[in-house]
């Protein structure tokens, strides 16, 4: 008898599954015509090199996908792969791989992670979505970046950090798909100023949304020009009523659907955005319905206006679903290792962003696959467990890949299922104490002056 029935069980489910259908569709899509000719059209002119454009890019991926992400540690892996295939010598200085990230287009990896993304959101079954419909999540995080002059200039460091001791900082914000975790598409911009917001940067890729589609976000974004926008378009919007008007949220207005459930009219602000432009702000209309209600602790505003059609607990129920876009963002910026960039300028540092998403789309289309293949959901399985895997399956297998390797891979990719733990309520603190170190209160310049003036302080007990 086998000693573990349910995956035993789980092996013959994906084996029949494989046989009626393309079976790695999903993961070869990378190598696919279609990426290729995305991959051609982005190539800049280039000669033959000991770093080619393809090469470059593919170790560029190897660093966000490894827990060594320096550049020493892709060139000595280079150079251990040409000595084991009996090619000529190659240098073990970073200096031409440099050169070469430096010479790869910014819009080639950002493109790519685009592409990549849209064709897994594309793709999605059916039993993915939420009644048919596609449903996106909207979201916005931050990055540091290393404290340089240039990124200095382009991304500004929070004004209660003093000059000299923080970090610059870059908001992204991204649009991702609920069934998949696909990213549709991200902008990028300044922390802090004008056009660093995250209401503008979603402007600037609502083009990246379909008609048909559900749009689910937190209170930032319940804002009457968006709700316009996505109405225009033909989407559809479940947002978090803002705070400031869900004080004086008053249910006994407006049109009665339920219990604390009503349609109200908003009316278009009188003056016109500084950041809107007069035919826009002309062009919006006067006034908009939407649907107020309480349901799950929650003040929720959404263009649903049938009870009928969308109840309070499917839309309360459609609603938790937005804390995956917490997950997937945590999943990228910690697991993957995008919270901290490593590139000293501000085009390289967007070009690494694009790399990471384009790995994390590696990662999420084998999740698809296998989930596909397992008669589950993507969101069953564990992006991190799906990470540690592919890595030791690399290592092992030296990058050469068989059909029943790749196919024994889908297979303890499923096993490991994600726990349904709704409500789960975890303090942000940690209990772990870093070292006792004091923290850095001027600039390094200054505080290494001083150390060779009067040497380090004593060590704290």
């Amino acid at each position: 008898m086998h000693p573990n029935p349910s995956a035993c069980s789980l092996q013959r489910r994906v084996r029949r599954h494989a046989r009626n259908s393309d079976a790695y569709a999903w993961f070869n899509v990378l190598t696919g015509p279609e990426l290729f000719d995305q991959v051609e059209s982005l190539l800049p002119q280039h000669r033959e090199r000991l770093f080619p454009p393809t090469e470059t890019l593919s170790m560029f991926l190897a660093q966000a996908l490894s827990a060594d992400r320096s550049c020493q540690n892709a060139v000595n892996q280079a150079a251990v792969r040409r000595a084991l295939g009996r090619l000529p010598r190659c240098s073990t200085h970073t200096g031409a791989y440099c050169r070469a990230r430096q010479r790869l287009p910014m819009e080639m990896a950002r493109a790519l992670a685009r592409y990549s993304g849209r064709w897994v959101a594309a793709h999605t079954p059916a039993p993915w979505r939420w009644r048919g419909r596609p449903v996106r999540l909207v979201d916005g995080t931050t990055v540091l970046m290393p404290d340089t002059g240039a990124n200095q200039a382009a991304y500004a460091q929070p004004r209660s950090q003093k000059p000299g001791l923080g970090f610059p900082l870059c908001r992204l914000v991204g649009i991702v798909c609920l069934g998949s975790g696909a990213i549709l598409d991200a902008a990028t911009g300044r922390y802090q100023g004008q056009g660093g917001d995250e209401q503008t940067l979603l402007r600037s890729i609502l083009d990246s949304l379909q008609r048909g589609d559900v749009l689910l976000g937190d209170a930032f974004y319940a804002t009457y020009f968006l709700l316009c926008a996505l109405l225009e378009r033909g989407i559809d919007a479940v947002f978090e009523q803002h705070g400031a008007r869900r004080r004086s949220t008053d249910f006994r207005c407006g049109r009665q659907l339920g219990s604390r459930d009503h349609l109200i009219v908003l009316h278009k602000l009188a003056i016109k955005p500084d950041w809107m432009s007069p035919a826009d702000y002309e062009r919006a209309p006067e006034t908009v319905t939407v649907r107020e209600l309480r349901t799950g602790g929650k003040t929720l505003v959404t263009t649903l206006l049938c009870p009928k059609q969308t109840g309070k607990s499917a839309l309360k129920a459609l609603y938790h679903n937005r804390w995956h876009v917490e997950l997937d963002l945590r999943n990228i910026k910690t697991t993957l290792g995008m919270e901290r960039l490593s590139c000293q300028s501000p085009e390289m540092a967007i070009k690494e962003i694009g790399v990471y998403l384009l790995a994390y789309h590696l990662i999420r289309l084998i999740m698809a696959q296998a989930a596909l293949l397992a008669e589950r959901l993507p969101r069953q399985l564990s992006f991190k467990h799906t990470v540690q895997l592919c890595i030791a399956w690399d290592h092992q297998a030296h990058g050469i890949y068989h059909d029943n390797q790749l196919h024994e891979r889908l297979v303890l990719i499923a096993q490991q299922r994600v726990g349904d733990r709704p409500g789960r309520i975890e303090p942000r603190a940690i209990k772990r104490r870093p070292k006792c170190y004091p923290l850095l209160t001027k600039p390094r310049e200054i505080a290494r002056a001083e150390v060779r003036v009067y040497g380090h302080p004593t060590k704290l007990k």
